[in-house]
C-alpha cells in the first residue's frame, strides 16, 4: 500500500507549481495578447511564431533551452545566483518557469481570441467618449472577454500541472521539492511500482476532468 505522505506530496507540489505558474502566465498572456492586438500586421507573424514555438517544440527542447538560458554559465543564471545566493536550476522555481513557458501558447491564444471577439464598435464608442486606451482595456475589453480570460487561466493551470519533459530537464525530480505527479508516475513505472503509478494516474485524471468540465460549462453559458 502506498504511503499517505508519499502519495500526497507530488499532488501538493503539482498544485502549488500549477497555481503560481498559471498566475504568471495569465499576466504575461494578457499583456502579450493586448500588445499583439495593437501591433501593426507587419512583423506580427515573426513575433507570434516565437511566442507560439513552445506549442510545437518537444518538451525536451524547451527544457534544454531553459537550461542554456538560466544555467550557471549564462549571464541571466549568474545574475539570479548572485541575487538569491543559489542557482535557479533544479529548484521549485525552475518547475514554475517550465510550467509558464509550456503553457504560454495555449493561454495566449485563448486570451487573444477573447480580445478579438469583443465588438470593436463598443471600444470605438468608448474612445469617442474620451476614454484612453488603458480605460478602454480595463472597462470594455476585459469585462467583455471574461469567459475567455477565465478559460485561459484554467487551461494554463491544467497545462502547467501536466508538464513533464521540460520540468524534468530544467527542475529535475527531487522528492518533496520538484517531484510533481507526471515525474512521480514516470519513476514509479520505471521502478515497477505500478500500484503507486495507478493511484497518481487516477488522481491526475480526476483533476483534469474537473478542470475541463468547469471550462466546458463556462463556455456553454
Amino acid at each position: 500500500m502506498i504511503d499517505h505522505e508519499q502519495f500526497w506530496t507530488p499532488i501538493y507540489i503539482s498544485l502549488k507549481i500549477a497555481t503560481v505558474a498559471s498566475i504568471f502566465v495569465f499576466i504575461l498572456g494578457v499583456c502579450a495578447a493586448w500588445y499583439m492586438a495593437r501591433k501593426p500586421r507587419k512583423g506580427r507573424l515573426i513575433v507570434e511564431t516565437i511566442l507560439l514555438s513552445p506549442l510545437v517544440l518537444p518538451p525536451t527542447v524547451v527544457g534544454f533551452g531553459l537550461l542554456v538560458l538560466f544555467g550557471r554559465n549564462s549571464w541571466l543564471g549568474k545574475g539570479i545566483e548572485w541575487l538569491f545566493g543559489q542557482p535557479i536550476v533544479f529548484t521549485w522555481w525552475a518547475a514554475v518557469i517550465a510550467g509558464v513557458v509550456v503553457s504560454f501558447p495555449l493561454v495566449y491564444q485563448t486570451i487573444k481570441t477573447g480580445f478579438e471577439s469583443v465588438d470593436k464598435e463598443l471600444e470605438e464608442i468608448a474612445r469617442t467618449m474620451g476614454a484612453g486606451e488603458a480605460q478602454v482595456f480595463w472597462h470594455v475589453t476585459l469585462p467583455l472577454s471574461w469567459r475567455f480570460l477565465l478559460s485561459a487561466f484554467m487551461f494554463g493551470f491544467a497545462r502547467a500541472m501536466g508538464e513533464f519533459g521540460a520540468t524534468l530537464m530544467f527542475a529535475g525530480n527531487i522528492p518533496g521539492k520538484t517531484e510533481n505527479i507526471p515525474t512521480a508516475i514516470y519513476l514509479a513505472v520505471e521502478s515497477g511500482d505500478m500500484r503507486s503509478a495507478t493511484y497518481w494516474v487516477i488522481a491526475m485524471i480526476i483533476i483534469s476532468f474537473l478542470l475541463l468540465s468547469f471550462i466546458h460549462k463556462l463556455n456553454k453559458r
